[in-house]
């Protein structure tokens, strides 16, 4: 059976919404009397070739195939009267919102589309913020400033800095490769991890640095110039990024007019 994605399930439902319109049409195939439209295969190949897929006869042949096995489960899970249980309406009416409300974020990015100014302008903020240097860093995360500080004294006395990170370190991600994170822009970090790590010399440890994961011991191994990417490699990242902000505000704009009880 040929599997369809999230959006060839949306649009499968659009067109279950819009029979009326396809009543002239010849179906795509008649079960037990029942009429498929031909324009719901007709969506569902635009969606495939959406993801890539040619529009070919055995293409058709198999959505075909598909609509008329649906057709069946549904009309006989209809007979077992599925169709009147409470989370089965409650999941048609939760398909049927994520329907309107993808029309709704369609029409409203038509409608208010990201200039390639505003684009721009991002990308210079972005590039200003990040800073010209990227660093290889180490850290230790604990529960509480005691440890922290135990810890700290350890490494004055001259243990690894790695073996401590893999027997105390809290940070899973980076503990069994000695609290190593890699190489990291500063902003990646939470505030307070990033003002003591750009303050380090190379080689050198923090103090015990609080934030909201912990206590960190941080060392930094190096740092280089960072080489920020071409616009061209990052703007349709930047108009992605732009249109979340204008949908949340949007959305925001919404919420402050609906009446909510």
């Amino acid at each position: 059976m040929l599997k369809f994605s999230k959006l060839a399930t949306i649009t499968l439902f659009s067109a279950l919404a819009a029979n009326q319109v396809y009543a002239q049409e010849k179906p795509a195939a008649v079960v037990n009397g029942v009429a498929i439209p031909q324009a719901r295969a007709n969506m569902l190949v635009k969606a495939a070739a959406s993801q890539g897929k040619m529009d070919s006869p055995e293409l058709r042949l198999t959505i075909q195939d598909e609509l008329i096995n649906r057709e069946i489960m549904a009309q006989e899970a209809v007979k077992h009267g599925f169709d009147k249980q409470v989370d089965t309406i409650n999941q048609f009416e939760l398909a049927k919102q994520t329907v309107l409300v993808n029309a709704f974020l369609q029409d409203y990015l038509k409608n208010h589309p990201i200039s390639e100014d505003a684009i721009k302008q991002e990308y210079e903020n972005i590039k200003q913020t990040t800073g010209g240097k990227e660093y290889n860093a180490r850290h230790i995360l604990v529960k509480d400033e005691n440890e922290a500080k135990s810890i700290a004294a350890q490494l004055k006395k001259g243990s690894k800095f790695e073996e401590l990170a893999k027997k105390h370190s809290l940070d899973q991600g980076s503990r069994d490769k000695g609290g190593s994170l890699g190489w990291a822009l500063p902003g990646n970090f939470m505030q307070t991890f990033a003002d003591a790590l750009v303050n380090l010399k190379k080689g050198g440890v923090s103090a015990p640095v609080k934030s909201d994961a912990g206590w960190h011991l941080i060392k930094q191994e190096d740092v280089r110039d960072f080489k920020f990417p071409a616009y061209r490699d990052v703007k349709a990242n930047i108009m992605q990024r732009l249109q979340q902000q204008a949908i949340q505000k949007a959305v925001v704009d919404l919420r402050a007019k609906a009446k909510i009880e």
